[in-house]
């Protein structure tokens, strides 16, 4: 995870129809302990998502040939933890538009217009969770992504790691790790491109964007 609340989701889906292929962007960062059995949730605890350890990259099919990658690099959120009463557990998030990067800064530009996410008109993204419950060796949490003032429902499974303490190197304070799995979703359903075929029936980039999550959160103090 590299760099702000979970989940989400979120960066979402862009990508139009240029010949240009999407960097990958930083490495992909996980929680240290992810080799490690996943966990439980605390009793009741309220995190802070780190932006240092955090990556929300989104990755689309380009001209059905190839798979391309972004990032947003501006979010915030909190993680509220009660595994004793689940039903106060929340997870929550805001993401700046403008910080969309796919390494090619005039598609960076062309994404913020009207006809991508509008970022001077709607200039976040967010996702505000309405439950969560256990699953298997993981959690799922639900509630509601809006983009572009378009808001859908979904579902997020992902796999708690932590409490971790390290001692010996710093005030780095207790931290838990999430890794989510990928995730789905349209950028159709948001109003975000066109979806329409190049002239000669090619889809230049893909309606359906994958999400990946992977973050770490400092309990608040």
């Amino acid at each position: 995870m590299k760099r702000k609340y979970i989940l989400i989701p979120i960066a979402v889906a862009t990508g139009f129809a240029s010949y240009v292929a999407f960097h990958p962007g930083l490495a992909y960062a996980e929680p240290r302990m992810m080799a490690g059995k996943p966990t439980k949730m605390a009793e009741q605890a309220s995190y802070t998502i780190d932006p240092m350890h955090t990556s929300i990259y989104f990755e689309i099919t380009h001209l059905g040939i190839s798979k391309v990658h972004g990032r947003i690099n501006k979010f915030e959120g909190k993680v509220i933890e009660d595994s004793k009463e689940m039903d106060k557990c929340s997870v929550n998030f805001k993401a700046q538009i403008g910080s969309i990067d796919t390494a090619v800064a005039a598609r960076d530009e062309h994404l913020k217009k009207a006809d991508f996410f509008d970022a001077e008109k709607f200039p976040e993204l967010s996702f505000k969770s309405s439950k969560l419950v256990k699953s298997k060796d993981g959690y799922i949490v639900t509630g509601d992504l809006t983009i572009k003032d378009k808001t859908k429902k979904i579902s997020i499974p992902f796999k708690h790691y932590g409490p971790l303490t390290l001692k010996g190197i710093g005030d780095q304070g207790t931290r838990i790790g999430v890794i989510a799995d990928p995730i789905t979703i349209k950028r159709s359903d948001f109003g975000v491109g066109s979806t329409a075929p190049l002239p000669d029936g090619t889809i230049g980039a893909s309606d359906e964007v994958i999400i990946r999550i992977s973050l770490e959160a400092t309990l608040d103090k």
